[in-house]
């Protein structure tokens, strides 16, 4: 867990003082919280003694144990491909990639999923699945093709379906017709990207819901997202991991498509029968029976 999943978990524990620095401390996070102890508690107008109790409150030894775990976090979310590749090499295991690689995998999956509640993910398909919602999808340097992904299948399922290209000059063409309830799906992992988000602050003002898939170190996004799904992506690579994002994403489409199955079967055999149409594409043909060899030879 992260400093701020700790610090939500355990905040209805907290004393008013305590929660008063809890939330300064979420405000910027994890930025707020690495000045001095008195600045931290000059900042957030509580006592000195109240940032030591409340850390300790939170299962740290002592402020110096909390501030370390804020600047490992810090490291982790900046880190670019060259640092990620030399932290995990210096202490990779000797068995091959691709049972590394697999562990890593299986553990993303388990604690991301222990971190999904049912009733978050339901809400974020049936903001996808409400046809009164025109959805927007938006994804990053790297995340463009989750987006795209989402975006094609889901074209498949509904109507008024959008997939933004990854150039922000363009965007402003888009947010001009963005309506109240309408919901854009934002892809935003780490080494956030500004223009992301100062995008998702102008849509949200238009009354635009957010569903961002991040990690666990969450996007500034997740601040205005409606929904969102923090996901663990670390790998022994220089690049982070997709697997588990492109699992959500797959379920997702799944739980859309299954609410609204008589408008999306009707809406998938107009496109089948486009498809049959142009051709596009090829056709099974009969199998082609052989002639038996001696027979021809005798022919």
């Amino acid at each position: 867990m992260t400093v701020s999943d700790v610090i939500h978990a355990r905040f209805d524990a907290l004393t008013r003082a305590e929660r008063q620095l809890a939330e300064m401390l979420l405000e910027n996070y994890p930025v707020s919280g690495l000045g001095s102890i008195t600045t931290v508690a000059e900042n957030a107008r509580v006592s000195t003694p109240t940032v030591a109790r409340m850390v300790q409150k939170l299962g740290f030894r002592g402020f110096p144990d909390f501030q370390a775990r804020l600047h490992q976090e810090l490291e982790a979310t900046i880190s670019n491909p060259i640092a990620k590749h030399d932290r995990w090499a210096a202490n990779a295991p000797g068995t091959h990639v691709l049972n590394r690689f697999a562990d890593a995998v299986m553990a993303n999956m388990r604690e991301t999923l222990g971190q999904i509640d049912p009733a978050d993910f339901d809400a974020a398909a049936a903001l996808l699945a409400d046809r009164a919602r025109h959805v927007y999808i938006v994804g990053g340097r790297i995340t463009h093709s989750l987006a795209q992904y989402l975006f094609t299948h889901l074209q498949v399922v509904r109507q008024d379906v959008t997939h933004l290209a990854n150039s922000p000059s363009a965007w402003p063409h888009t947010i001009i017709d963005m309506r109240p309830g309408d919901v854009l799906v934002v892809f935003d992992i780490r080494r956030y990207e500004q223009e992301m988000e100062t995008f998702a602050r102008i849509a949200k003002a238009r009354g635009v819901e957010i569903l961002l898939f991040t990690d666990i170190w969450a996007s500034p996004i997740a601040k205005i997202a409606a929904r969102s799904f923090r996901i663990h992506i670390e790998v022994p690579s220089a690049w982070d991991s997709s697997v588990v994002s492109l699992f959500i994403i797959e379920a997702l489409i799944e739980a859309v498509q299954s609410s609204t199955w008589d408008e999306t079967r009707e809406r998938m055999k107009g496109l089948e029968e486009l498809f049959e149409t142009s051709r596009l594409f090829r056709k099974s043909r009969p199998e082609t029976t052989i002639p038996d060899a001696k027979q021809t030879a005798r022919t």
